[in-house]
């Protein structure tokens, strides 16, 4: 086991992965007690050797592992990358690339939907990996020796994960299918959360465009105050009293204090006037500005059962051409398909077209069919209705 605890050490690690074509990486981290998630541990596995990157060790300077990072020549390999990258997205407002997620290439090659990455190892790499310490204090000191055994198992095993699934691309050509995936891992608005969008976390069904605009003055206000203290916005304001507010206006010290779990010292204290003064500017918007509830889509009378046939389409499809379902179609996308034609769906476009659209449309006009041969359904060209 290596663990690096000082930054020549780590810039001399960082020297040795010069030239490789990719880095296996993985990051440790807790965000439990705070909004933004600290870095507790940094894993990197080269062609060669794998090391253990101890980030709160005194005088640590990551500028080294920040450049192999973004040095372009280098694949960096994850697994279930979202979490990791933002983690280096907040430290240098950069994303890490070429990126290439084991979990999204695996579902590509039909591995299933979100596979774990213990799973996925033990198919492809053998692996058996203990999972025991995965709930551990990661922010803890000193690391104990069965914490980095398991973390440097995360990146050791993700090398040869991860060329058995770029070879599976080669030779499937689904090389093109993972870059459409990994865009939006690239993605800068993946990782910013701005708090005048926070109010949209909430899944509210309906209410006035009043309604909305309190709820979008006082979400923005507790996200806002939750990044400035690095704190949990669940500790700033729960989501209940946050709707609740929204829903009945508070006007005054007494009339917020009412609300359920917030209590009146917070009612008295500062926060009570900020998000008084929240609320206040909801109601103060005009009319023409109000936010507007999602246009609701509901489906039209007598769909349910071409959706099921759809459904039953898709999970077919995908088994055909080994690829998740989740790639291809959702199940508000097969909605959408049986209402129109001409719906604005991934799976109406590219190569999702290909292995589904263009079949489910085909079902929708009757140009095919769906019967049962014993244990197994089977597609029926019927050859009636051209798409």
């Amino acid at each position: 086991m290596t663990l690096i605890a000082d930054t020549e050490s780590l810039a001399a690690f960082c020297q040795r992965q010069i030239g490789a074509d990719y880095v296996a990486v993985d990051t440790e981290f807790m965000r439990d007690k705070t909004y933004w998630p600290q870095l507790c541990l940094v894993q990197v596995a080269g062609p060669e050797e794998a090391a253990a990157i101890d980030p709160l060790a005194p005088g640590m300077d990551l500028a080294p592992l920040l450049e192999l990072m973004f040095d372009e020549r280098i694949v960096k390999v994850f697994h279930a990358a979202r979490q990791d990258i933002e983690i280096f997205y907040h430290l240098t407002g950069r994303i890490p690339e070429p990126l290439f997620d084991t979990q999204v290439a695996a579902m590509v090659c039909g591995f299933g939907e979100a596979v774990s990455y213990e799973n996925l190892a033990t198919k492809l790499a053998g692996a058996r990996i203990d999972k025991s310490s995965r709930f551990t204090d990661w922010a803890q000191r000193p690391l104990t020796p069965r914490q980095l055994t398991y973390a440097l198992s995360d990146v050791t095993h993700l090398r040869p994960t991860y060329e058995k699934l770029r070879r599976r691309l080669e030779k499937s050509g689904r090389g093109e299918w993972l870059d459409e995936e990994m865009n939006v891992l690239l993605e800068p608005g993946t990782y910013r959360l701005e708090p005048a969008e926070s109010w949209r976390r909430f899944k509210v069904r309906g209410g006035s465009g009043r309604f909305l605009a309190v709820l979008k003055e006082v979400a923005a206000w507790r996200e806002r105050t939750a990044q400035d203290k690095d704190m949990p916005r669940g500790r700033i304001l729960r989501d209940e009293a946050v709707l609740e507010i929204a829903a009945h206006h508070p006007a005054s010290v007494d009339d917020l204090a009412r609300t359920r779990g917030l209590g009146k010292g917070l009612a008295e204290g500062r926060f009570g006037s900020e998000i008084l003064e929240a609320v206040h500017r909801g109601l103060a918007l005009p009319e023409a500005d109000l936010p507007q509830p999602p246009p609701r889509q509901d489906m039209p009378p007598g769909l349910g059962p071409l959706c099921d046939l759809l459904r039953v389409l898709l999970k077919m499809q995908c088994e055909e051409h080994d690829v998740a379902q989740k790639l291809v179609a959702s199940a508000d996308d097969l909605e959408r398909i049986a209402a129109s034609d001409d719906a604005d769906v991934p799976a109406l476009e590219g190569w999702r077209r290909e292995i589904f659209g263009q079949h489910a449309l085909a079902l929708k006009h009757g140009k095919l069919g769906l019967t049962a041969h014993g244990k197994s359904i089977a597609v029926v060209d019927l050859g009636r209705v051209a798409v």
